[in-house]
């Protein structure tokens, strides 16, 4: 076990009274969905922040889905250089990829302390054969994924420093509305500038200068990690487009 990870000893939230299902952003399950997915979770795995659980090339012999906290897959090139591929929150799942295919292809790390909910992937098999809903569901995530993954390569590739700034934060944003993390327009980020600049592809001195140009925008507030959206249209307007609400999603 990786320094910084702790089981939870059998002790471990039941789930029924996992916190997850009273978020209005996450679908309902059934009685009988529930049933499977207690007997599919086998414990709870706790992460202290800067500790990578999963590392590029590894095989995972779980999948986890994030309880509480927030953490961030990347990937490293030899000389240091770290490139952040997205964000994980809670409701989201970790290591699908590890899971299904060959190994990792990139590592997570712990960006607060986390709290995982731990599934073996022997009875994987099991839920793709008994519960095609919550088949689906694993499905859907992997596609929203790669969702993610493409709007990511778009703003690399082809929105300027200031729009793929604004986009970021409002696509953090709106993840964090729907996991129930935002009150009265306004969230604790627990990221740091050097944790943008990784996600952009920007240098550190770039990114504080484009994250001035924003504040001067006056579409959003940042100060002491407190993040406001004081004019979302005006955000939406600067980032090309808004990330428009969903219907409650799925999650395991």
């Amino acid at each position: 076990m990786i320094v910084g990870q702790g089981r939870s000893n059998g002790q471990f939230t039941p789930c029924d009274l996992c916190p997850l299902r009273q978020r209005r952003g996450l679908r309902a399950f059934t009685a009988d969905e529930l049933a499977f997915v207690k007997e599919f979770k086998t414990d709870e795995l706790r992460v202290d922040a800067g500790a990578s659980f999963l590392r590029e090339g590894t095989r995972s012999e779980y999948l986890y889905t994030v309880l509480h906290g927030w953490a961030f897959r990347y990937k490293m090139l030899d000389d240091g250089r770290r490139q952040i591929l997205n964000y994980a929150l809670p409701a989201d799942m970790l290591g699908l990829q590890g899971a299904l295919m060959r190994e990792m292809e990139h590592s997570v790390e712990a960006l607060t302390p986390l709290t995982l909910c731990v599934f073996p992937r022997a009875k994987l098999w099991d839920l793709y054969s008994r519960f095609p809903s919550l088949a689906f569901d694993i499905t859907w995530l992997a596609a929203r994924e790669e969702q993610l993954i493409d709007e990511h390569l778009l703003s690399i590739g082809r929105r300027t420093s200031l729009e793929r700034t604004a986009f970021l934060l409002l696509h953090l944003f709106a993840r964090a509305e729907e996991s129930g993390l935002v009150k009265d327009n306004a969230i604790q980020f627990p990221f740091t500038q050097q944790h943008l600049a990784d996600t952009l592809g920007m240098s550190l001195v770039h990114t504080n200068k484009t994250l001035k140009r924003l504040m001067l925008s006056r579409a959003v507030r940042w100060k002491d990690r407190v993040f406001e959206v004081v004019d979302r249209a005006a955000l939406a307007e600067i980032a090309g487009e808004d990330v428009a609400p969903r219907a409650p999603r799925p999650f395991i």
